[in-house]
């Protein structure tokens, strides 16, 4: 499996404070089936990371990784916050991609508002930036307009869902929610978003089992996110599984 959300670097944002958790967090990931993280610290005004240092700590991580002969790889990325994309250069933007590759994750407000926030993203999106949408699923301006994020996937973005959402690690509302979008195709990849090894693990696979999703594993965390890093196209979801939409009306006109 190939995690494309984890903030698995030591020191830099909310997620493991050393670089011993960093390593627990990396044989967790190894028990539970991944072979690649990308590494995505947020950058935020909150959390002011640059490209030069996620790849600086990349670099370190993957040589204490060698070092103990542990069979996985991290790549570097970012969760970039729209608010400070908006005030970034094109190239540090560039250099914060998942992977090197031409995806930007861009972590989805959790705000109650979120005026213009698609606006951004399509402008975002006319740069020259593919846009991937973290934790969609979370974000209350989707729960309140999914016509919203319908648009926006018909417009060229995917999304990345957390997979603790479809077990319901944030409630019964987001996994409700969730869910929703897995029925109606618009969940394209699935990662841990994973911040510790015990109350945020970087599991995925188990969730994706419990959730009734365990045929499309392969795409959603194998076809797909390899995609999403080399630029390839994404291969379309196969139709094991498919999701039964409703057939007379629009779905989120349907919901309560």
């Amino acid at each position: 499996m190939i995690d494309l959300h984890c903030h698995v670097l030591p020191g830099i944002d909310d997620g493991p404070r050393t670089l011993r958790v960093s390593l627990e967090m990396v044989e967790a990931a190894i028990a539970a089936g991944t072979s690649t993280i990308v590494a995505t610290p947020h950058v935020s005004w909150e959390y002011a990371n640059d490209a030069a240092t996620i790849a600086r700590l990349t670099g370190e991580l993957n040589a204490s990784i060698a070092a103990r002969r542990l069979d996985l790889e991290i790549r570097p990325g970012a969760e970039v916050a729209l608010t400070r994309a908006a005030q970034m250069s094109p190239g540090e933007l560039q250099d914060l991609r998942l992977g090197g590759g031409p995806y930007l994750l861009v972590e989805c407000p959790f705000t109650p508002t979120a005026t213009g926030f698609d606006t951004l993203l399509l402008d975002l999106q006319r740069q020259g930036h593919r846009i991937l949408l973290a934790h969609p699923e979370r974000c209350p301006a989707f729960q309140r307009d999914p016509a919203m994020l319908s648009s926006l996937v018909r417009s060229g973005m995917l999304t990345s869902i957390t997979a603790g959402a479809l077990v319901g690690r944030f409630g019964a509302p987001v996994r409700s929610f969730t869910r929703d979008l897995a029925r109606e195709g618009l969940v394209h990849n699935v990662a841990s978003d994973a911040h510790d090894h015990i109350r945020r693990p970087p599991s995925i696979a188990a969730e994706l089992q419990h959730a009734g999703l365990g045929p499309l594993s392969d795409w959603l965390t194998g076809e797909v996110p390899a995609a999403i890093l080399d630029g390839a196209d994404i291969p379309p979801q196969p139709r094991t599984a498919a999701a039964t939409r409703p057939a007379k009306q629009a779905w989120w006109r349907r919901r309560g």
